[in-house]
C-alpha cells in the first residue's frame, strides 16, 4: 500500500470520529439540559404546592374528662414534736433519758436542783405566820369594839368602821402570802421534767451538773421529743392543680432509703389559701409508723392524683403548639387553617385538656406547628 493510500484511510477515520463528536455534543446539548431542567422546575412546584397547601392529619375535638397524676416533692415530719426546756435557772441533777429512748406521757426525763428554791420557800412560809400573827391581833381588836359597841356610847362608829378594815386589810395580806408560797412551791414542779406525750427522744443537749434555765449560756433544749407512731407527709401543692383536690383523695409516694416500696396515705388536711411566697397550697396526709421503716424529716416524692371535675375539651398533645406568643391549636375549617388561642388544663402520656373557642365536634391538625400558617389552605 502507498504512502498516500494510508494518508487517505488515516484521515477518513479521524473526520468519521469527529462526525461522532459533534453529533454527540449537539445531541446532548438539544435534549439533555431541557429535560434536566423540567424535571427540577416540576420538584421546585411540588415543594411549592406543599408549603402552600400542606397535607395535614385532621383528628376530632372530643368532649371528656381526664385523670392525671403530678409528682411533687414532700417531707415527712413528726405528727407531735416539742423541745423541753427548764422554766427556772438551775443544775442539772439526773437524767433518766438519753437518744432513741422511748418514753410516755408523765414519765420523768430528768430533775433538776435549784437550792435557793428551799430558801424562798421557807421565807414565804415566814411570811404567812408574820401576816398570819398580824390578822389575829387586828380580828381580836376588831372583836373587842363590836362586843363593847353593844353598849350605847362606849365606841364610836368610825373606830369601829376602821377596826374593821384594818382586819380585813390584815387578812388579804395573809391571801397574799399564802399565794406567794404557792408560786414558790409550783416552781419545785418545773425541778421536774416529764414527757408530755407518747414519743421518742431524739435529741439530749444537756449532761449532769449543767447549769440551765433563762439565765443559761446555751439557748439549745434540753430534750428534743418526738411522736414518730404516726408522722404527717407534707407537700406544697401549685396553684393551677389545687381546683381538683379534696379531702377523700389518696396519694402514694415513695422514699429514697426504699425505692422499691410504695406507701399510700389519705389527703387529711388543705391549707384552704395560698403561700404568698411559693403560690401553692400546703397538704398534710397522716401516716401511720407501726413498722418504722419512715423517720422523720425524710424526703418523699409523692404522686398526687389529680380528677377532672368538670368535662372539657380533649386534644393530642401534639395538636397544641407552644409558641412564644401564644399557645394555640390550629383548626380545619373548609379545607383552611385556623389558629386557635386556647389554654392548657390537664394531661396524661398523650392527651390534653384545652379550652378556648373550639368545640366537640371540631376538627384539628394532628400534627401542628407554625410552618401551617394562619389561613392558608390545608389537603386532608
Amino acid at each position: 500500500m502507498s504512502h498516500s493510500t494510508i494518508m487517505n484511510i488515516q484521515q477518513n477515520k479521524f473526520i468519521a470520529a469527529l462526525t461522532v463528536l459533534v453529533i454527540g455534543a449537539t445531541l446532548l446539548s438539544s435534549c439533555g439540559p431541557g429535560k434536566m431542567e423540567k424535571e427540577e422546575q416540576a420538584q421546585t412546584v411540588q415543594q411549592e404546592n406543599a408549603i402552600d397547601t400542606p397535607t395535614v392529619v385532621p383528628v376530632p375535638v372530643k368532649k371528656g374528662k381526664l385523670n392525671t397524676t403530678i409528682a411533687i416533692p414532700g417531707e415527712l415530719i413528726p405528727y407531735q414534736e416539742v423541745d423541753l426546756y427548764a422554766k427556772i435557772n438551775s443544775y442539772v441533777k439526773n437524767l433518766l433519758v438519753d437518744i432513741g429512748s422511748k418514753v410516755h406521757q408523765g414519765q420523768l426525763l430528768a430533775t433538776l436542783e435549784a437550792p435557793e428554791i428551799n430558801s424562798q420557800l421557807a421565807e414565804a412560809q415566814s411570811r404567812i405566820k408574820q401576816q398570819e400573827a398580824v390578822y389575829y391581833a387586828s380580828k381580836a381588836t376588831y372583836d373587842r369594839l363590836l362586843s363593847t359597841s353593844k353598849t350605847p356610847g362606849t365606841v364610836s362608829q368610825n373606830d369601829l368602821e376602821q377596826a374593821e378594815a384594818k382586819k380585813n386589810s390584815d387578812l388579804a395580806n395573809v391571801e397574799a402570802a399564802r399565794s406567794t408560797y404557792k408560786e414558790v412551791a409550783a416552781n419545785l414542779n418545773y425541778l421536774q421534767i416529764r414527757a408530755p406525750f407518747d414519743g421518742v427522744i431524739t435529741a439530749r443537749n444537756v449532761n449532769m451538773g449543767a447549769y440551765v434555765g433563762p439565765g443559761g449560756k446555751s439557748t439549745d433544749p434540753l430534750f428534743v421529743l418526738q411522736d414518730q407512731q404516726r408522722m404527717r407527709l407534707v407537700i406544697s401543692v401549685p396553684e393551677s392543680y389545687t381546683g381538683g383536690l379534696n379531702d377523700k383523695n389518696t396519694v402514694t409516694f415513695s422514699v429514697a432509703s426504699l425505692p422499691n416500696e410504695k406507701f399510700t396515705a389519705q389527703v387529711k388536711r388543705l391549707a384552704g389559701a395560698l403561700d404568698t411566697r411559693l403560690r401553692s397550697e400546703r397538704l398534710e396526709m397522716d401516716v401511720y409508723n407501726k413498722n418504722k421503716k419512715l423517720l422523720p424529716h425524710m424526703s418523699a416524692e409523692v404522686d398526687v392524683p389529680l380528677p377532672s371535675r368538670d368535662s372539657a375539651s380533649i386534644v393530642p398533645k401534639t395538636a397544641v403548639v407552644t409558641s412564644t406568643e401564644k399557645v394555640f391549636v390550629i383548626k380545619i375549617s373548609n379545607h383552611h387553617a385556623e389558629w386557635v388561642e386556647v389554654k392548657k388544663g390537664l394531661s396524661t402520656a398523650d392527651m390534653v385538656e384545652v379550652y378556648g373557642a373550639i368545640k366537640q365536634g371540631d376538627t384539628v391538625v394532628k400534627q401542628a406547628s407554625e410552618e401551617i400558617r394562619d389561613g392558608s389552605t390545608v389537603k386532608e
